[in-house]
């Protein structure tokens, strides 16, 4: 059996257990009607009947049966009528934003002998996928899907390796324009949606009926996927197979710097309520630099003279905002003011400089000192800690955090109070060799804020800092403020 008659075999399966569903809330009610037909025309338990008694009962306990079956068929036509599949968050891309990608699709399309996608949208992660339409009922037909493209891809890859990798993912609305696939998929797909809605008293029955018919038809709808994926793949092995193994290898690449960009230099923009407005640029910096550093991405110089395929976006700055900004949306809370927009070049200072003078403040703050405008001075921080005050400075760093995030402090405190103390004294010290001027704040792609200091090591302060923190011995720490020209008697600046 091939996979396209597998797939097909799956979905009749499904469609299979819809009408032994159906059949099932029918019958109570099917077995009223012929009882009580029975019961006005004589056949069964005519009226003076020595069994006209035992009928009556049966008649009257089926009517009931059939009533209670009818009401909860009732309530579950009506939430799966109601239910919404989730769909999930990407900008859409009108055909006018990106005339060259829709025309690439499209040729593929035809190439591979399939229905195109009814649309394009860009989601900000590493995948892509067909997005299948949530249709309501009484319209005919089943609706093209729409064609997800993870974002990063688009800057990263050229043209022609974007075209070899999407083959496979068009070749799948082959089986979406399939009557008894197409079917199958929105029955699950109404299951899961309507499984999904929270419901009390006696509706809370059509959560049990959902989850028993989903449970009936998991295995069958799991094989049609697997089934619809071989039949895809089968369909675009012949195309562009050279590039596809070629691209394939830049999809790790491109996820592995896409989350470093997020965590390592998204994240501490996101906290301070700026959005970087161009990640998809970013990451192709950040995977340039990783190219350079650790040569994950030999041949990379090579490529260079192949079209990327952002050149198929007609803006592709406009694009890679409404992107960005989206990533900032699902991936970390809004803040109370809104996402400001935010340019890399603004991004030391912005992001840098401002997120470690607010670490500085907390720090002062958990130290008790009252002064509005500047920070604790580094020699009376480091007397501090070499007189064994670490744990009790820690405890107090941490309980100021906590309660700005409104959460409780986490166990163990005295550990995470520690942890803290590093991150909040190494900012303290960077806004000191800013101050100082020997320094100054900035942005490394794949490590995010870093400090740029000439006169000092940058990997040495790390492990002077923990020293300081961990046994006492301010020591290193102090010689490398030395270096670095940082005068430890004076206050830090809490404003930039």
């Amino acid at each position: 059996m091939t996979a396209v008659d597998t797939a097909r075999a799956r979905a009749q399966a499904v469609l299979r257990l819809r009408g032994r569903a159906v059949a099932a809330a029918a019958l109570p009610a099917a077995c009223a009607v012929v009882l009580l037909a029975g019961r006005f025309t004589g056949h069964i338990g005519a009226p003076g009947a020595p069994d006209a008694p035992l009928w009556d009962g049966i008649r009257w306990a089926v009517c009931a049966v059939a009533a209670l079956t009818l009401a909860l068929t009732a309530l579950v036509a009506r939430a799966h009528r109601l239910a919404v599949p989730p769909v999930t968050p990407a900008v859409a891309l009108a055909r006018t934003e990106a005339p060259e990608l829709y025309r690439l699709i499209e040729e593929l399309a035809e190439h591979l002998d399939v229905p195109a996608p009814a649309a394009i949208a860009l989601t900000p992660d590493c995948d892509s996928w067909l997005e299948e339409p949530h249709r309501r009922r009484g319209r005919p037909g089943p609706a093209a899907p729409v064609l997800v493209i993870g974002s990063p891809f688009l800057w990263w890859m050229r043209a022609g390796e974007l075209r070899a990798l999407l083959a496979p993912v068009v070749a799948g609305t082959a089986a979406a324009a399939d009557p008894d696939i197409a079917a199958a998929r929105r029955w699950v797909r109404t299951l899961d949606a309507s499984l999904g809605e929270r419901r009390r008293g006696p509706a809370a029955l059509v959560g049990l009926v959902d989850r028993r018919l989903l449970g009936a038809c998991r295995e069958h709808s799991a094989e049609l996927e697997h089934a619809v994926a071989a039949w895809a793949s089968e369909q675009a092995r012949a195309v562009d197979y050279g590039p596809r193994i070629a691209a394939q290898a830049q999809v790790g690449l491109a996820y592995a710097g896409w989350d470093r960009l997020l965590t390592r230099v998204a994240l501490p923009a996101w906290r301070l309520g700026l959005h970087p407005a161009h990640l998809n640029a970013g990451v192709v910096s950040a995977l340039t630099e990783l190219s350079r550093r650790d040569r994950l991405a030999d041949g990379y110089e090579n490529r260079l003279g192949d079209r990327p395929a952002c050149d198929l976006l007609e803006e592709p700055g406009l694009v890679d905002t409404r992107v960005s900004r989206l990533a900032a949306e699902l991936l970390h809370e809004e803040p109370a003011d809104g996402w400001q927009p935010l340019d890399w070049e603004d991004y030391p200072q912005q992001v840098v400089d401002r997120g470690w003078r607010a670490q500085a403040a907390a720090l002062q703050a958990a130290l008790g000192d009252d002064r509005p405008h500047t920070g604790p001075a580094l020699d009376k921080l480091l007397a501090r800690l070499a007189a064994g005050e670490a744990e009790e400075l820690a405890a107090a760093l941490a309980g100021r955090v906590a309660r700005a995030a409104e959460v409780a402090p986490p166990l163990p405190l005295v550990r995470s109070g520690r942890d803290l103390l590093v991150e909040h004294l190494v900012a303290t010290v960077c806004c000191a060799a800013v101050d100082a001027g020997t320094a100054t704040a900035g942005l490394d792609w794949l490590d995010g804020p870093v400090l740029l200091c000439p006169a000092a090591p940058r990997a040495e302060l790390a492990p002077a800092v923990a020293m300081a923190v961990e046994d006492g011995q301010d020591g290193p720490l102090r010689s490398w403020l030395e270096r670095a020209g940082i005068r430890v008697e004076r206050p830090v600046r809490l404003s930039g």
